[in-house]
């Protein structure tokens, strides 16, 4: 039996792990890379194996970095089944459909500037149609279910991680050398005690385990400290007439941020002021939210059963249509804009960074981790010039970042989930952090004892 690390090796992106025994080939997510433009474009069309040799695939949860280049690896042969929870199931149908709608018009809008200047016309990575295929391919399961893999005899079943809806720790009995193995993979691993979802579940029983580390160095913020900061932001940055522009992934973050502000607002911490909700994806996320309950706290759960939603307030507009969008940029005075992607890697925020981030009355908020080589690190480590499609901006707009709002464990939430199910362990393989990081969580790991710890390469074999 053997792991190949494809992808998030000494980085948070492109999430992608073949598990390979005698009889199948298992990959653990299949998720985009994202940084540089031409890079990642490469990364991705490109996959490191044969997608027709793949037996089935297993998914941890919907975020992009974990399920967004599963279309590439249909395109190019797989026939498995995609086993993942039902929520994830319903969440990646939206989330494929979108990416590629949006990798299409990214390239659409690229293309009117390429074809001015002579150059070739730029492919999206995949097409609708191609996520469209994806989408038949995808089985959802309830937790705790086994799952009986391509091989007989070896089976999975989904553990609820609490790092977004329907997210999974996923447990696999294979066979080895005439023996079962357990073989852990987190996917990301939440937090306990968040505004929305349950708290991680802990997993007994295990030999081997791959483990994210993308805060494996340091600590969070309080979840209450961090909303007592958004109000303030909001607050500071309405007093003198700007708009609170806040880069947030469809999936879990803009749910959290909007129950966050109906929170504050029904405390009366927030001011007046029109609130939007700018992406389609979150609109029709949210309606997911709503349909599985299984996922949620005990309070939101409540909330919901009770006919009061927690994912919205008296002023919160959900924005749908591209000339609603297109309105935002005209707006005047005071606003909260809520939109997509988290990274500013694509979609609608960066039409709202485009148009507000030269004004200095403006404050960008950051509410979740910045991969490397991304518009969105690239702000918050200081940049004074960004190029948002092809274009120079000046940042004037202030720059903040609320940490506390992550839906990663920290390296202490990280440290006592492990010690908790260590009994057995033999190995732990840290991943999904970049290499700082995971080097550090490894040797936080090591004091713990009793197992061995690898933070393996990318595309490092390692035979158990």
């Amino acid at each position: 039996m053997k792991i190949t690390f494809y992808g998030a090796a000494r980085t948070t992106t492109g999430s992608m792990h073949l598990v390979e025994t005698d009889h199948q080939r298992i990959l653990l997510d299949c998720g985009l890379y994202q940084g540089h433009r031409h890079e990642a474009f490469e990364r991705n069309a490109h996959l490191p194996f044969d997608p027709k040799t793949i037996t089935g695939s297993i998914l941890s949860h919907a975020h992009i970095d974990h399920s967004g280049n599963l279309p590439t690896l249909v395109k190019h042969g797989f026939a498995g089944k995609i086993n993942c929870t039902a929520a994830t199931r319903d969440l990646v149908m939206l989330m494929l459909r979108d990416s590629a709608r949006i990798q299409e018009q990214d390239a659409a809008y690229l293309n009117q500037k390429t074809s001015r200047r002579g150059l070739p016309n730029i492919e999206p990575l995949y097409t609708t149609s191609d996520a469209e295929r994806t989408l038949t391919h995808l089985v959802g399961h309830a937790y705790a279910e086994w799952i009986d893999l391509p091989e007989p005899g070896t089976h999975a079943r989904f553990h609820d991680a609490g790092h977004i809806l329907g997210s999974a720790i996923t447990v696999m009995e294979l066979n080895h050398q005439g023996k079962t193995v357990r073989l852990g993979f987190t996917g990301d691993l939440g937090r306990p005690q968040t505004l929305i979802l349950r708290d991680p579940e802990i997993v007994q029983g295990l030999d081997y385990l791959i483990i994210e580390s993308t805060y494996g160095d340091r600590a969070h913020g309080a979840i209450g400290d961090s909303e007592n900061d958004l109000a303030r932001i909001v607050r500071e940055t309405v007093a003198r007439g700007g708009k609170v522009i806040i880069p947030a992934f469809a999936v879990e973050r803009t749910q959290e941020i909007v129950y966050a502000l109906h929170r504050e607002t029904e405390a009366k911490k927030i001011p007046d002021a029109p609130a939007m909700v700018d992406s389609p994806l979150a609109v029709n996320a949210t309606d997911v939210f709503r349909l599985h309950l299984e996922c949620l706290n005990d309070q939101v759960r409540g909330h919901l059963l009770a006919h009061d939603d927690p994912f919205g307030f008296g002023r919160l507009k959900y924005i749908r249509t591209v000339d609603e969008s297109k309105a935002l940029n005209t707006l005047k005075g005071a606003a909260i804009i809520i939109s997509a992607n988290g990274m500013c890697e694509a979609g609608r925020i960066l039409h709202h960074l485009k148009n507000n981030i030269e004004n200095d009355r403006n404050t960008i908020v950051f509410v979740g981790y910045q991969a490397e080589n991304t518009l969105g690190r690239r702000l918050l480590d200081g940049a004074r010039k960004v190029k948002i499609f092809g274009d120079e901006f000046h940042v004037r707009a202030q720059i903040q970042s609320v940490s506390g709002f992550s839906a990663h464990a920290d390296k202490n939430e990280l440290l006592a989930w492990v010690a908790q199910i260590k009994s057995q362990l033999k190995r732990v393989f840290v991943v999904h952090g970049e290499e700082s990081s995971s080097l550090a969580f490894a040797e936080s790991l090591r004091a713990l004892g009793g197992f061995d710890v690898t933070v393996p390469e990318l595309n490092q074999t390692i035979e158990l």
